[in-house]
Protein backbone atom coordinates (compact mmCIF):
# COMPACT_ATOMS: atom_id res chain seq x y z
CA UNK A 1 0.00 0.00 0.00
CA UNK A 2 2.67 2.51 0.97
CA UNK A 3 4.17 1.76 -2.53
CA UNK A 4 0.88 2.76 -4.38
CA UNK A 5 0.60 6.02 -2.40
CA UNK A 6 3.97 6.33 -3.38
CA UNK A 7 3.37 6.37 -7.11
CA UNK A 8 0.46 7.79 -6.45
CA UNK A 9 2.34 10.67 -5.18
CA UNK A 10 5.02 10.87 -8.07
CA UNK A 11 2.40 11.10 -10.49
CA UNK A 12 0.32 14.08 -9.63
CA UNK A 13 3.32 16.03 -8.35
CA UNK A 14 4.54 15.50 -11.91
CA UNK A 15 1.14 16.29 -13.19
CA UNK A 16 1.20 19.23 -11.06
CA UNK A 17 4.44 20.28 -12.25
CA UNK A 18 4.66 19.44 -15.87
CA UNK A 19 4.29 22.06 -18.64
CA UNK A 20 2.56 21.44 -21.52
CA UNK A 21 4.51 23.29 -24.96
CA UNK A 22 3.98 22.90 -28.33
CA UNK A 23 5.78 24.44 -30.93
CA UNK A 24 4.78 25.01 -34.68
CA UNK A 25 6.70 25.69 -37.49
CA UNK A 26 5.47 26.34 -41.06
CA UNK A 27 6.87 24.02 -43.57
CA UNK A 28 7.75 26.48 -46.00
CA UNK A 29 8.82 29.31 -43.43
CA UNK A 30 12.03 29.26 -45.02
CA UNK A 31 10.50 29.94 -48.50
CA UNK A 32 8.49 33.11 -47.01
CA UNK A 33 10.86 34.56 -44.09
CA UNK A 34 13.90 34.67 -46.67
CA UNK A 35 13.19 38.45 -46.96
CA UNK A 36 12.63 39.35 -43.34
CA UNK A 37 14.71 41.92 -41.97
CA UNK A 38 13.09 43.36 -39.26
CA UNK A 39 9.96 42.17 -36.83
CA UNK A 40 7.88 44.25 -34.77
CA UNK A 41 6.55 42.68 -31.73
CA UNK A 42 2.75 44.35 -30.45
CA UNK A 43 1.67 44.14 -27.90
CA UNK A 44 -0.06 40.85 -26.31
CA UNK A 45 -3.66 40.25 -25.67
CA UNK A 46 -4.53 39.11 -22.20
CA UNK A 47 -7.34 37.75 -20.75
CA UNK A 48 -7.62 37.57 -17.02
CA UNK A 49 -9.44 35.38 -14.95
CA UNK A 50 -8.80 36.65 -11.28
CA UNK A 51 -11.42 34.28 -9.31
CA UNK A 52 -10.53 35.98 -5.81
CA UNK A 53 -10.81 39.45 -6.76
CA UNK A 54 -14.03 41.35 -7.45
CA UNK A 55 -13.47 44.13 -10.34
CA UNK A 56 -15.21 47.02 -12.46
CA UNK A 57 -14.87 46.14 -16.40
CA UNK A 58 -12.60 49.39 -16.55
CA UNK A 59 -10.50 47.92 -14.09
CA UNK A 60 -10.19 44.52 -15.28
CA UNK A 61 -9.14 45.96 -18.76
CA UNK A 62 -6.28 48.25 -17.30
CA UNK A 63 -5.20 45.24 -15.61
CA UNK A 64 -5.09 42.76 -19.03
CA UNK A 65 -3.69 45.59 -20.73
CA UNK A 66 -0.84 45.91 -18.20
CA UNK A 67 -0.18 42.38 -18.46
CA UNK A 68 -0.28 42.68 -22.47
CA UNK A 69 2.33 45.09 -22.33
CA UNK A 70 4.22 43.28 -20.13
CA UNK A 71 4.70 40.64 -22.09
CA UNK A 72 5.80 42.49 -25.17
CA UNK A 73 8.35 44.67 -23.45
CA UNK A 74 9.93 41.22 -21.91
CA UNK A 75 10.16 39.59 -25.52
CA UNK A 76 11.77 42.69 -26.49
CA UNK A 77 14.53 42.75 -23.38
CA UNK A 78 15.13 38.83 -24.28
CA UNK A 79 15.82 39.44 -28.08
CA UNK A 80 17.79 42.50 -27.66
CA UNK A 81 20.14 40.35 -25.13
CA UNK A 82 20.23 38.04 -27.92
CA UNK A 83 21.08 40.07 -30.31
CA UNK A 84 24.17 41.67 -28.81
CA UNK A 85 25.34 38.48 -29.34
CA UNK A 86 24.48 38.51 -32.74
CA UNK A 87 22.42 35.37 -32.15
CA UNK A 88 19.77 36.40 -34.46
CA UNK A 89 19.37 37.38 -38.40
CA UNK A 90 16.68 39.73 -38.37
CA UNK A 91 15.82 43.10 -36.48
CA UNK A 92 13.57 44.08 -33.87
CA UNK A 93 11.65 47.30 -34.53
CA UNK A 94 12.09 49.52 -30.84
CA UNK A 95 8.75 48.70 -29.04
CA UNK A 96 8.42 52.11 -28.22
CA UNK A 97 8.27 53.66 -31.66
CA UNK A 98 6.10 50.38 -32.49
CA UNK A 99 3.65 51.72 -29.84
CA UNK A 100 4.09 54.98 -30.94
CA UNK A 101 3.23 54.07 -34.48
CA UNK A 102 0.32 52.66 -33.64
CA UNK A 103 -1.09 55.04 -31.35
CA UNK A 104 -0.79 58.08 -34.73
CA UNK A 105 -2.67 55.37 -36.11
CA UNK A 106 -5.44 55.29 -33.72
CA UNK A 107 -4.50 51.51 -32.92
CA UNK A 108 -4.85 50.67 -29.28
CA UNK A 109 -4.35 47.39 -27.68
CA UNK A 110 -8.22 47.72 -27.26
CA UNK A 111 -8.99 47.52 -31.22
CA UNK A 112 -5.97 46.14 -32.44
CA UNK A 113 -6.99 42.56 -32.60
CA UNK A 114 -9.48 43.94 -35.64
CA UNK A 115 -6.87 44.62 -37.91
CA UNK A 116 -4.95 41.93 -40.14
CA UNK A 117 -1.41 41.33 -40.14
CA UNK A 118 -0.85 42.55 -43.32
CA UNK A 119 -2.44 45.87 -42.57
CA UNK A 120 -0.20 45.93 -39.32
CA UNK A 121 3.01 45.51 -41.06
CA UNK A 122 2.38 48.05 -43.58
CA UNK A 123 1.53 50.70 -41.17
CA UNK A 124 4.49 50.04 -38.99
CA UNK A 125 6.71 48.98 -42.12
CA UNK A 126 8.07 45.67 -40.93
CA UNK A 127 8.42 42.25 -42.55
CA UNK A 128 6.83 40.45 -39.76
CA UNK A 129 4.87 40.84 -36.77
CA UNK A 130 5.27 39.04 -33.56
CA UNK A 131 1.98 38.90 -31.47
CA UNK A 132 0.68 36.52 -29.06
CA UNK A 133 -2.37 36.06 -26.15
CA UNK A 134 -2.28 34.60 -22.46
CA UNK A 135 -5.18 33.94 -20.49
CA UNK A 136 -4.17 34.15 -16.59
CA UNK A 137 -5.63 33.65 -13.34
CA UNK A 138 -2.93 35.66 -11.83
CA UNK A 139 -0.91 38.89 -12.31
CA UNK A 140 2.18 37.59 -13.65
CA UNK A 141 3.82 41.21 -14.27
CA UNK A 142 4.09 41.04 -10.43
CA UNK A 143 5.46 38.31 -8.39
CA UNK A 144 3.28 35.14 -8.83
CA UNK A 145 1.89 33.75 -5.38
CA UNK A 146 3.49 30.56 -3.65
CA UNK A 147 1.46 27.54 -5.00
CA UNK A 148 0.23 24.93 -1.68
CA UNK A 149 0.52 21.40 -1.76
CA UNK A 150 -3.23 21.33 -1.83
CA UNK A 151 -2.94 22.83 -5.17
CA UNK A 152 -0.26 20.55 -6.70
CA UNK A 153 -2.55 17.59 -5.83
CA UNK A 154 -5.33 19.26 -7.14
CA UNK A 155 -4.22 20.17 -10.31
CA UNK A 156 -4.50 23.63 -9.75
CA UNK A 157 -0.63 24.57 -9.60
CA UNK A 158 -1.12 25.88 -13.36
CA UNK A 159 -1.37 30.64 -13.84
CA UNK A 160 -2.61 30.32 -17.25
CA UNK A 161 -1.26 29.63 -20.93
CA UNK A 162 0.54 31.78 -23.47
CA UNK A 163 0.81 31.42 -27.16
CA UNK A 164 3.85 33.73 -29.13
CA UNK A 165 3.23 33.68 -33.02
CA UNK A 166 5.53 35.36 -35.85
CA UNK A 167 3.31 36.05 -39.11
CA UNK A 168 4.76 37.07 -42.68
CA UNK A 169 4.04 40.80 -43.60
CA UNK A 170 3.10 40.05 -47.36
CA UNK A 171 0.14 37.06 -47.14
CA UNK A 172 -0.96 37.11 -43.23
CA UNK A 173 0.44 33.76 -42.78
CA UNK A 174 0.95 31.89 -39.31
CA UNK A 175 4.86 30.92 -39.87
CA UNK A 176 6.11 30.14 -36.37
CA UNK A 177 3.52 29.44 -32.72
CA UNK A 178 5.07 28.98 -29.50
CA UNK A 179 2.10 27.53 -26.78
CA UNK A 180 3.13 27.12 -23.15
CA UNK A 181 1.41 26.34 -19.57
CA UNK A 182 2.77 28.80 -17.10
CA UNK A 183 3.18 27.52 -13.59
CA UNK A 184 5.28 28.28 -10.86
CA UNK A 185 8.20 26.47 -12.26
CA UNK A 186 8.13 28.97 -15.12
CA UNK A 187 9.18 31.86 -13.39
CA UNK A 188 8.26 34.48 -10.71
CA UNK A 189 7.32 37.23 -12.75
CA UNK A 190 6.81 38.12 -16.64
CA UNK A 191 10.52 39.06 -17.60
CA UNK A 192 11.64 35.51 -15.95
CA UNK A 193 8.82 33.49 -17.88
CA UNK A 194 9.68 35.00 -20.75
CA UNK A 195 12.91 34.39 -20.41
CA UNK A 196 12.75 30.64 -19.31
CA UNK A 197 10.26 30.22 -22.19
CA UNK A 198 12.52 31.76 -25.00
CA UNK A 199 15.89 29.93 -23.54
CA UNK A 200 13.68 26.48 -23.82
CA UNK A 201 12.72 27.19 -27.24
CA UNK A 202 15.74 28.95 -28.51
CA UNK A 203 17.05 26.02 -30.65
CA UNK A 204 13.71 26.19 -32.59
CA UNK A 205 13.20 29.64 -32.79
CA UNK A 206 13.66 30.24 -36.73
CA UNK A 207 15.82 33.06 -36.99
CA UNK A 208 18.48 31.97 -34.51
CA UNK A 209 21.62 31.55 -35.77
CA UNK A 210 22.92 28.93 -34.49
CA UNK A 211 19.43 26.71 -35.26
CA UNK A 212 21.03 27.35 -39.21
CA UNK A 213 24.30 26.26 -38.47
CA UNK A 214 23.33 22.77 -36.86
CA UNK A 215 21.21 22.47 -39.82
CA UNK A 216 23.55 22.65 -42.52
CA UNK A 217 26.02 20.68 -40.24
CA UNK A 218 23.34 17.88 -40.38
Amino acid sequence: MKRVLTIVFFIVFAAGYAQKTTIYEYRYFKEYSKDHKTLAIIPFLATLELEDQELSKTALIKLENKEGIAVQNALENYFLRRKEKKKFSVEFQDTKNTNAILAKNGISIDNIDIYTTQELCKILEVDGLISGNLTLNTLISENVPEVDFLSIIMGKSDFGRIAIKISDAKTGKLLWKYEKTINRKSGKNTNSIIEGMMKNAARKFPYDREKEKNKRRN
